[in-house]
């Protein structure tokens, strides 16, 4: 390990040790998971990792979440939140993802203050400060603390730091929540999140590593890395027939290929909201 992979790994832990108990916002995904396992280092079984599974998480991301708090021992529970129950979730505002946090973090809270626990822990890091970001306003209503952020770990820190670790799904590429699938405006439901999940699940099945189903209506816009956009190509017959059997009737491929956050592109620049948190580097 490296030796400022090693300074910060050392500050991480320190953070968490400001702490007797906490509660980790665990999705499966690497950061949250990073936090997670140390967490579970420093504070055994005063670490409680906790699992929203609901429909707008991926059941494979739930199923590893599960695999993963049990490989490493922690205590982990699963959790429903009530977050499509709101009608200002299900209409997908710019501002979905404070909606879909508040309730998350409503939930969190509750138990922290029925166990006494102190802290509440997200995964954030410097890479998501700047970006459209609302749901980090509900973090900052409830306090939550970014350990991550505070301790100046970057993307690829935390990604280092999980394969020196030796954590299983230190490569496993981002994978945000399934309402991100859909534009702005357009109502989500169950039946739409599990159309979208089923149509990743063939891309998957196909063996690409990075990839989104944007959801259009009865258009599916797949977003995959550059480098597998010939790929796509060669299995667009399958891809196709797969997709449409799910209910979509027209099937494009994006030629710009996959980024992250592609429907925050025609957001205004007023309706973009950044959260200042705490940044070691200013």
């Amino acid at each position: 390990m490296n030796e400022q992979i090693s300074e910060k790994y050392l500050s991480l832990k320190s953070i968490i040790n400001r702490y007797d108990s906490a509660v980790v916002a665990f999705s499966g995904g690497i950061d949250s998971s990073l936090v997670a396992y140390v967490a579970g280092e420093v504070l055994g079984n005063n670490a409680l990792a906790v699992t929203s599974g609901s429909a707008s998480l991926k059941r494979s991301d739930l199923q590893l979440a599960e695999t993963l708090g049990k490989d490493w021992n922690l205590s982990h529970e699963i959790i429903v939140t009530d977050e499509l129950s709101k009608p200002d979730y299900r209409r997908n505002p710019v501002d979905r993802c404070f909606h879909c946090k508040t309730s998350l973090y409503t939930s969190l809270d509750v138990i922290c203050k029925e166990r006494g626990i102190d802290v509440i822990f997200n995964g954030t890091n410097l890479d998501d400060l700047g970006d459209h970001r609302p749901g980090l306003m509900a973090a900052d209503n409830y306090q939550v603390c970014s350990p991550l952020v505070e301790a100046g770990f970057h993307k690829s820190d935390v990604r280092q730091l999980a394969n020196e670790l030796g954590l299983k799904n230190a490569d496993k590429p981002q994978s945000a929540c399934l309402s991100s699938r859909f534009p702005y405006g357009t109502s989500i439901d169950e039946q739409l999140l599990s159309q979208v999940e089923q149509a990743e699940t063939v891309l998957e099945s196909l063996g690409f590593t990075q990839f989104r189903v944007r959801h259009h209506g009865d258009l599916a816009r797949i977003e995959v890395t550059e480098n597998e956009l010939e790929k796509a190509m060669a299995h667009r017959l399958h891809i196709n027939e797969a997709l449409g059997d799910l209910g979509y009737r027209y099937i494009t491929l994006d030629m710009i290929g996959f980024r992250s956050g592609s429907l925050n592109e025609g957001l205004k620049k007023e309706q973009i909201q950044v959260v200042n948190i705490h940044n070691p580097e200013n």
